[in-house]
């Protein structure tokens, strides 16, 4: 299982299309088999890093994943209106690996 973590580098007089914007892949995401952890929005200190964070089984799926929204009717409503509104400055991925056990797992 991989863990993807996207970095955002949003505008922060925009932190309310921010919002909205991970509300739509609340719906979008899981819809298309990611498993979504969250997206998280600015609330104290940086006001301009935002995180989306989900699970995906292998980078393989993550390619048919990232096929599957393109096509999702709110996932391009949700691309058309991150590019339109440009709230969002940079976005990096992350992929990582799970490299201790869970809590209350073995040792």
């Amino acid at each position: 299982m991989l863990t993807c973590i996207i970095r955002y580098h949003i505008d922060p007089t925009r932190k309310e299309q921010f919002t909205q914007y991970a509300r739509n892949w609340g719906q979008a995401i899981p819809r298309c088999g990611a498993d979504l952890i969250g997206y998280f929005a600015p609330h104290e200190g940086s006001s301009t890093l935002a995180y989306g964070i989900y699970n995906i089984p292998s980078l393989a799926e993550y390619e048919a994943y990232r096929g599957r929204l393109s096509i999702d009717p709110l996932g391009r409503e949700n691309y058309e209106f991150a590019r339109s509104e440009r709230f969002i400055l940079r976005e990096d991925r992350t992929f990582l690996k799970l490299a201790s056990a869970p809590l209350g797992k073995g040792k």
